[in-house]
């Protein structure tokens, strides 16, 4: 090699290494089925985000958590189209760095934020709403946690369920389903009942959200009537040894019930029930 060629390659070598690293390296780009922590990575279909976030009802005033954000398509939806704030929680590095690019992209940088960090190590207990596209084995590793949080928050899962614990909705959309619950109040066992100047034991068995109940009715142990548990609202139904048919809505919130009854023969008011 002459010495012109020497200098020649000398200088493209030197040009190659002064090149940022940007511009050596090509921008991350996600692969559908590409591996994760726990799962493989696929995108959930825009119509199938758009009725899962329509089935949680989301709005301006909620935060909706992302578990297992990807690309960051639920998140960005929830802010954009719904105007909630959202947090997706993303394992992969290079997944979240992408995915808070598209919510930059998109202009919702402000209200939807990728976080990198590990579902089961990262807190969402502020969550109105949650989203995941999982495997069945990780909703059921996170179902003790979600049923912990505040009665009535919104889980919406693509694709899976979490066992026994029956969905309040299920919508089926070109192929694909997704689930719906709602976080049931804690109404299991005794409850102190006050109305008006009447006093009544009342007795829940609860699995999940749907509960039986029974009421004392001085030597009588009557049966409540459908007995309905929706997040913190309650309602049940009882007939009094007078005959009267009573009915009973309220809300449940730290040890304790309180919300309106009428009965058939016009009366009504008030009640309480604390817990026993």
């Amino acid at each position: 090699m002459n010495v012109t060629a020497k200098i020649a390659a000398a200088l493209a070598a030197s040009l190659l290494f002064s090149l940022p690293a940007a511009a050596q390296q090509k921008p991350y780009e996600p692969q559908v089925g590409q591996a994760g922590k726990d799962v493989i990575w696929v995108p959930t279909p825009d119509e199938v985000v758009d009725r899962m976030l329509r089935m949680a009802q989301v709005g301006p005033n909620d935060l909706v958590f992302d578990l297992g954000a990807g690309d960051g398509k639920i998140a960005i939806a929830a802010a954009k189209k719904f105007g909630a704030r959202s947090v997706g929680i993303e394992y992969n590095p290079d997944m979240a760095k992408f995915a808070q690019g598209n919510a930059e992209k998109a202009g919702v940088a402000g209200r939807a934020r990728i976080v990198n960090g590990d579902i089961f190590a990262t807190d969402f207990s502020q969550a109105t709403v949650i989203t995941m596209y999982l495997l069945p084995q990780l909703n059921m590793k996170l179902r003790p946690q979600i049923l912990s949080m505040r009665p009535g928050t919104r889980v919406v899962s693509h694709s899976f369920t979490m066992e026994d614990w029956e969905p309040d909705e299920t919508s089926s959309l070109e192929g694909h389903r997704a689930y719906f619950w709602m976080v049931p109040a804690n109404v299991n066992g005794g409850w102190a009942l006050e109305t008006g100047s009447d006093k009544a034991e009342l007795a829940f068995e609860q699995r999940f959200q749907k509960i039986e109940g029974a009421i004392g009715l001085g030597q009588t142990l009557g049966g409540l009537r459908s007995a309905r548990l929706s997040g913190a609202n309650i309602s049940f139904s009882y007939v009094g040894n007078d005959g009267v048919l009573r009915n009973y809505t309220g809300r449940v919130a730290d040890g304790r019930m309180e919300g309106t009854f009428h009965a058939d023969n016009g009366t009504e008011g008030r009640w309480i029930a604390t817990k026993k």
